[in-house]
């Protein structure tokens, strides 16, 4: 049933955050570009602070907390489906600790995010700016090894597409972030207020995309709901033999027969007589060990 499927809280999360944007641009623009006690003496447009710093506090809050807890729901749902195999697992130390910087410093963004909504520019202006800092500098790092993280998962698993849709997404999204981040802080340390204002909007409505980027992360575990254990999602076998590692192809086919002990997926093939034990059921075969998992996934 694809409307209870984990794809659903990037969704949320980003509909949430770009939903809250017009709100509050449209409520300015109805107003009459209203002149905020917190604006600079030459700003005619207003930042989305200044905004959420007024009567729309509430729904800036909200907004925020709503975004985030969505957004951390996405990071839980794609490393649980990865640790169960509905997604390509990780196959090295390495990425699975790529993975848990990109959780940390999304979580420091989370924090960020929502401080920066409570502690407005107006009453709070020191605190608000080093929030604001926090919440950018934590999901441009965190998508930083998540881009890590997926180009070595791509190595492992060339036939997933995804992996490497999604890795060109986020690297985008850093390379215009990082950029337009540079620019909105000189911008303010140059006393430009309006060109950082314009700028200030175009990264969040940027980060809208990059939260839809986990909808196409997660989308593929519809195909392996009922598929526990990995079941459907092509592994690479890192055997021990002569030849060294072994990768299953696309088509099922392993390049060389199978060692006695190596387990691919459902099956396993330990006994000496070319008998398959797939699930505790023995079962005999007449191709003799290389029996191998029909890729399903994409």
């Amino acid at each position: 049933m694809w409307f209870l499927s984990f794809w659903i809280f990037p969704l949320m999360s980003a509909f949430t955050w770009l939903g809250m944007l017009i709100a509050m641009l449209v409520t300015w623009e109805v107003e009459g570009h209203p002149h905020y006690a917190s604006f600079n003496a030459n700003q005619r447009i207003a930042y989305i602070s200044d905004i959420g710093a007024q009567g729309l506090k509430p729904l800036f809050i909200a907004g925020c907390v709503v975004t985030t807890i969505f957004l951390d729901l996405s990071f839980a749902s794609e490393r649980w489906l990865r640790h169960t195999g509905r997604l390509a697992r990780n196959t090295t130390k390495s990425e699975k600790v790529l993975s848990g910087f990109a959780m940390v410093f999304a979580v420091a963004g989370t924090c960020g995010l929502i401080l920066l909504s409570i502690f407005d520019t107006l009453h709070h202006p020191h605190l608000h700016d080093g929030f604001l800092l926090l919440f950018i500098a934590g999901y441009v790092i965190s998508a930083i090894f998540i881009c890590a993280e997926y180009q070595r998962l791509g190595m492992h698993f060339r036939q997933h597409r995804v992996l490497r849709i999604s890795f060109w997404i986020k690297l985008v999204f850093i390379i215009i972030e990082v950029i337009l981040a540079i620019a909105f802080a000189v911008c303010t340390f140059d006393k430009k207020p309006n060109v950082g204002a314009v700028l200030e909007w175009t990264i969040a409505i940027i980060f809208t995309f990059w939260v839809l980027s986990f909808f196409i992360d997660l989308l593929p575990a519809v195909r392996t709901r009922h598929h526990g254990g990995g079941e459907g999602v092509p592994q690479v076998e890192m055997g021990r033999g002569t030849n060294g590692p072994r990768t299953l192809k696309h088509d099922g086919a392993d390049d060389r027969p199978y060692e006695n002990g190596i387990t691919n997926g459902g099956f396993k093939n330990t006994a000496p007589n070319g008998r398959i034990e797939h699930a505790g059921v023995g079962y005999s075969s007449p191709v003799d060990t290389r029996i191998a998992t029909p890729a399903r996934n994409f």
